[in-house]
């Protein structure tokens, strides 16, 4: 593998403009036909407090720990009992596990000095004790009085993983995101890791998933070429709907910072190998799309927008436990199908980012296992208490 530069942070914009950095950075690694992209993930997490685990608002606290070591690898989120970590980009899925790992020891021993732990849920499990307050930002507070009761501080809190794709530009960016839609659904069930919600079962596998998707935009991304994608930007910034372009919350959207392609499916997980399947799975499908798409005469496959909007949901109700959907041909079949045909479409690009024997090691282990929100409500039974599961999330997150 060749060196990688990293980018500022993993395609994340922060808060404040950054400087113009000293040069193009590397999106890839070349393989015979394919080009390994470089690949970065970011993290949220849910601070909750040691005695009554409801979400407490330290992040400001946990985060002035943190950067002491992490410099701005660790972040605010928009509210104040969340934390966000990132990794450096990459093109060794080793590198990133080893990168993940250090994020989550570090942010989960700054947590503890500030008597919380840190909590890898897409949901707040225990409700919070009073509303969280937004992070006082000026962006933060401005976004909070455009979506008004979207932000609740409390049902509304929400964490996810997302994973950044380095690609040559936007143009290509969108391409990628245009072949990626009808398999968006498929990963989203994988992650799926918040079926409580504020001292309830919601009955969904991820309810992240709806909570998220009441903001604006929050939805499979549309068709676009980079026209398109000027014009609905514009559109929907100059119209009011958005404060800006970084609040186009599209489930696969170009970065308005760096090369890269984020993709917004995933409910952050407390397994960190599921993480790491995840991302790498994302990566080997994205290299393997993307041979395909710059091939003379590709197009992407043209799914009607209700289709996919009916296959997120059943990822969201059922995760890997229930019927499925699939975009492509509008049938109802097993999940494990869509799983396994996941897993060898993104086969040519896991093969070449020699990625392949790992992803079928831990794709075996998922399968065995079952999801996040199958193992929360495992210990749920098993326990007898919500606590309990709070304090098993905590574990395996620090497990890391």
């Amino acid at each position: 593998m060749t060196a990688v530069e990293p980018y500022t942070r993993a395609g994340h914009l922060p808060e404040t403009e950054p400087q113009a950095g000293p040069g193009p950075v590397p999106t890839g690694v070349a393989t015979g036909e394919i080009l390994v992209p470089t690949i970065g993930v970011e993290e949220e997490f849910l601070l909750v407090d040691s005695r009554s685990r409801a979400p407490v608002a330290r992040a400001a606290q946990v985060i002035e720990t943190a950067e002491r070591v992490l410099g701005d690898q660790v972040q605010a989120e928009f509210y104040r009992a969340q934390v966000e970590v990132c990794t450096r980009p990459t093109a060794s899925c080793g590198d990133l596990r080893g990168q993940l790992a250090g994020l989550r020891a570090m942010a989960g021993r700054a947590a503890r000095e500030a008597d919380c732990l840190l909590v890898a849920s897409g949901t707040a499990v225990v409700p919070p004790q009073q509303p969280l307050p937004v992070t006082d930002t000026s962006r933060y507070r401005r976004m909070a009085a455009l979506c008004g009761a979207l932000v609740d501080g409390s049902a509304g809190v929400t964490c996810g993983c997302h994973v950044h794709i380095g690609t040559a530009d936007r143009a290509e960016a969108l391409l990628l995101a245009n072949h990626l839609r009808p398999w968006l659904p498929t990963l989203q069930a994988l992650m799926t890791n918040s079926p409580f919600s504020c001292g309830r079962d919601t009955g969904y596998a991820s309810w992240r998933s709806v909570q998220f998707g009441r903001w604006p935009t929050a939805e499979p991304p549309p068709l676009l070429d980079l026209a398109g994608y000027e014009e609905s930007a514009e559109t929907l910034v100059t119209s009011g709907i958005l404060l800006d372009r970084r609040m186009i919350y599209w489930f696969a959207r170009p970065s308005e910072h760096v090369p890269t392609l984020e993709v917004r499916v995933a409910d952050v997980a407390a397994d960190l190998d599921t993480t790491l399947l995840y991302a790498a799975l994302v990566r080997g499908l994205a290299a393997t799309l993307l041979a395909e798409a710059r091939r003379p005469g590709a197009r992407p496959p043209d799914v009607p927008v209700t289709r996919l909007h009916a296959a997120h949901w059943h990822a969201a109700r059922y995760g890997t436990a229930g019927p499925f959907l699939d975009p492509l041909t509008g049938r109802h079949v097993p999940v494990h199908e869509l799983m396994n045909a996941l897993l060898e479409r993104a086969t040519p690009g896991l093969r070449a980012a020699g990625d392949l024997e790992l992803v079928r090691r831990l794709f075996a282990r998922r399968c065995r296992l079952g999801s996040g929100a199958d193992h929360q409500r495992a210990v749920y039974r098993r326990r007898g208490g919500l606590r309990d599961v709070v304090d098993n999330l905590a574990e395996v997150t620090a497990a890391a």
